[in-house]
């Protein structure tokens, strides 16, 4: 809601918590875009979050006869684990991923425990997976039985702590693999994952630590994104809601991620750069805060514009009415930052110590603008002013993002799939060998 008063309450209440180790008191996902907590603090929320959880499951575990006997075998079986098999920026990031799984290596698996939403993506998913089963109405016992019956040797869990998570089911180790990946950017602590698929700009190895599972590196970016994203017309700036003059900075990330540090800045540029506009997703609970918000810095409120949510097309066509996409701190955009990318509009980000607060990071390295990439919040602010200010420089960077987009490793979906099915070959290997979990350099 942007209801910023409390925010310094709540993180102390937070970090004391943490503090004092009082288990599952603090969902981690909340840590993610709370200012000032660090990925050890991160860690130790999710073990703390798990450690009740953990040791209910233990006992039902211990009934379960889960029992694994590693063999070579021609196809590795991999099993996907979300609630998001439907039109969800997850699954618009995985289509094609799934699409191009090699299935002569190996077999693929849905595990769905959300809702059919009727659209189009539903249907498609469907058709990539060798078996897509829907286990919205068994019990975790029941989905992890199901799992295991289904002999799958790679479990990946495609949702971590976010939102109707089943988190749960992992704790009954139905696989003998199991791996955090894209849904939730960060570690799901308590020992139960055996891997997090990563790259080296998010997290470098002195942060090894401040991850419970081991790193699985990819070679460019962790975050999957194909080339079969239609863009849609671009409206009027009319249309759109927008003045017909005036540089448009836009950040269509979700509210939540808005804090007062990295508002305080893009009021400045708005102060600072004559006619400009920021440009916001709609979100009725947290417009009329932000108006508020503005006016006490001294911005008129009316220069944020609230934008309708759409369908992908349509919204990836209206991008290209922004001059320049502004991301937020210490939770960076993700999918909405390589929509805007695949739109052809440049994002300016500020780089963190966090895994949320460098995705952004990751998806410029992989394409290859690392210039815009920040290290701290002046820097920020003087990366965008610079680049809102000087039109020539600002055509330079949109020129370069438009020759990169086909021939940098953001987009190159057939080479993404081919590395990480080598991680999982690796993975499996190592389980073979009898080799416990370890650093994979992809």
């Amino acid at each position: 809601m942007c209801e910023w008063d409390r925010l310094d309450e709540w993180r102390a209440k937070m970090r004391d918590v943490i503090t004092r180790k009082e288990a599952g008191r603090v969902s981690p996902f909340h840590l993610l875009s709370m200012p000032g907590m660090g990925a050890s603090e991160q860690r130790s929320c999710a073990d703390l979050w798990m450690q009740d959880r953990i040791a209910s499951s233990r006992m039902q575990r211990s009934h379960l006869d889960f029992a694994f006997s590693p063999k070579d075998k021609a196809k590795i079986r991999i099993g996907y684990l979300s609630c998001d098999f439907h039109d969800h920026a997850t699954s618009l990031l995985l289509v094609e991923l799934f699409e191009c799984h090699e299935r002569d290596r190996f077999e693929v698996f849905a595990y769905s425990y959300g809702p059919d939403d009727g659209k189009n993506m539903r249907g498609r998913l469907k058709k990539c997976f060798d078996r897509f089963l829907d286990i919205q109405e068994l019990s975790d016992v029941e989905a992890a039985k199901q799992i295991y019956e289904g002999q799958i040797d790679i479990l990946v869990d495609l949702k971590g702590y976010t939102s109707n998570s089943r988190t749960m089911i992992l704790t009954f180790r139905p696989a003998p693999i199991q791996v955090n990946y894209l849904g939730y950017p960060g570690t799901l602590g308590g020992n139960f994952c055996d891997y997090i698929i990563t790259d080296r700009f998010l997290t470098p190895l002195a942060s090894a630590a401040d991850y419970s599972e081991a790193f699985a590196y990819l070679p460019d970016t962790y975050q999957p994104h194909g080339r079969r994203c239609p863009i849609g017309t671009r409206p009027t700036r009319s249309d759109a809601g927008l003045a017909e003059q005036g540089f448009v900075f836009c950040c269509f990330n979700q509210a939540y991620k808005i804090t007062p540090e990295i508002f305080d800045v893009w009021c400045k540029l708005l102060t600072n750069v004559p006619g400009s506009m920021l440009w916001l997703l709609k979100n009725n609970k947290a417009e009329g805060n932000l108006r508020n918000e503005a006016c006490k810095r001294g911005v008129a409120p009316d220069s944020l514009i609230f934008a309708e949510e759409k369908p992908q097309s349509e919204h990836l066509g209206r991008l290209a009415l922004a001059d320049l996409v502004l991301d937020t701190f210490p939770y960076n955009a993700h999918t909405t930052a390589s929509d805007a990318l695949w739109a052809g509009v440049p994002l300016v980000t500020c780089a963190g110590a966090t895994f949320p607060s460098r995705v952004a990071g990751s998806l410029l390295q992989a394409i290859g603008l690392p210039e815009l990439i920040a290290t701290d919040i002046d820097g920020y602010y003087d990366l965008v002013f610079d680049l809102a200010s000087s039109p020539e420089r600002l055509s330079q960077i949109k020129a370069k993002l438009d020759a990169n987009r086909l021939t940098t490793a953001l987009f190159d979906i057939d080479t993404y799939t081919k590395n990480i099915e080598k991680l999982y070959a690796t993975m499996w290997q190592r389980y073979l060998d009898g080799l416990p979990p370890s650093i994979i350099q992809g």
